[in-house]
Order: C-alpha cells, then structure tokens, then sequence
C-alpha cells in the first residue's frame, strides 16, 4: 500500500509503504461504535452523588405524633418527602468503565485508521518540526493542504513549538503516538500522520 509523503508546505517527500493489517482491513461500525462508548464512558467522573436518610443531618425525632393531628403519618424529618431530606435511589459514586480487552482495543485502532484510508482522508507527512512554528504559517499550511479539521499524531513527542502554534488553531488537535485513540481519529474529518508516527504504530499495533 504505497502512499505519497508530502511535507507541512505541500512539497512532495517520496513514499512510504503503509502495512496493509493496519491500514487496509475491513472495518465495522459495530467495532467502532463499542470503541467510542467505551471511550466516553472511561472519561466519565463518576463523582456524582446524593445523600442518603443516614447523611442528612437532624433529629430522629418523630415530627409529631402518630394520631390525633389531621395530618399523614411522619416518622422522620429526613425523610424523602420532607424538604431538605434524604434522596431515594439517587446517584452515587462510581466508575462508568466498561471491559474492553487488548486485543478489542487494537482491533478498533487498526479499524479507525483503514477507515481513515479508505475515505482518503488520511495523510502522510514527512515530519511535524517547522523551521518557523507560527501559527499564522501553520493556520496557511493548513488552508493550502485543504485540512479544516486535522487530527496530526507524531511520534514519541511532539515538537513544542508546533503544538503550541496549532493550538491556537481551531478545530485542531495534535497529539503523540501514545495518544492515537479511535475517538479522536473519527471525530476529525482528516488524519495526518508523520513518518515517525507510523514506525510508532508499527511497534505499538504488532
């Protein structure tokens, strides 16, 4: 699977075999779809909570008494019923992650970028370290490449000066080989990956 390598300006760099059991296998929604939900909800705080009949603080006292006053019976003012009291079945604290296994979540990896392929939205660059890290040069390069809204992952690290210029950029998101994640690969309607990026996936997606 050759595919052209340009550089951040949109000056042709050579090619590059890209691996076929990464780029070019069949992808599912229903893989992708378990994916994400499982992103969104590892993202989840999970601090939520309410307070219980034991937490509210107050007499235990009986309001008044059982018979007698025209009024229902009331055994407590923490009650549910009684304003400020405890809440019944409320929210408490949680983790919202659900199990995904290894090898699920490479699958899905892989899957991600062949989508990205197959609608010719991914790009291959020769490296993400310009001479001049301005984000109003970066914000061009952008424009003349045609990337409105690129997902660019490098390699180990991330030039500083380039992700701070792009930061500034909207829509845009730079992120290491260590934070390649599905959701993000999908929600960003192109993919630009160094060739350093792509030597990092190798070793991570083997």
């Amino acid at each position: 699977m050759k595919t052209k390598v340009t550089t951040l300006e949109n000056k042709a760099a050579g090619e590059i075999e890209l691996p076929k059991d990464i780029f070019g296998i069949e992808v599912r929604q229903d893989i992708l779809h378990r994916m994400v939900e499982w992103q969104r909800a590892k993202r989840q705080a999970g601090t939520h909570k309410t307070k219980t009949i034991s937490e509210i603080s107050g007499t235990t006292k009986k309001p008044y008494k059982q018979k007698g006053t025209g009024n229902a019976r009331q055994g407590s003012l923490r009650s549910a019923q009684m304003r400020g009291g405890a809440t019944i079945f409320g929210p408490v604290v949680r983790s919202h992650a659900l199990g995904l296994n290894k090898k699920f979540r490479k699958l899905a990896l892989r899957m991600a970028l062949s989508a990205k392929h197959k609608e010719g939205a991914l790009f291959i660059i020769e490296d993400a370290q310009p001479k001049d890290a301005k984000t109003k040069k970066i914000a061009a390069a952008f424009a003349k490449n045609g990337w409105d809204k690129p997902l660019i992952i490098d390699g180990a690290k991330v030039d500083e000066g380039f992700a701070k210029a792009a930061r500034n950029i909207k829509y845009v998101d730079v992120l290491p080989t260590i934070g390649a994640n599905v959701y993000d690969i999908l929600r960003h309607k192109q993919l630009i990956l160094t060739k350093d990026a792509i030597t990092h996936l190798q070793e991570r997606l083997k």
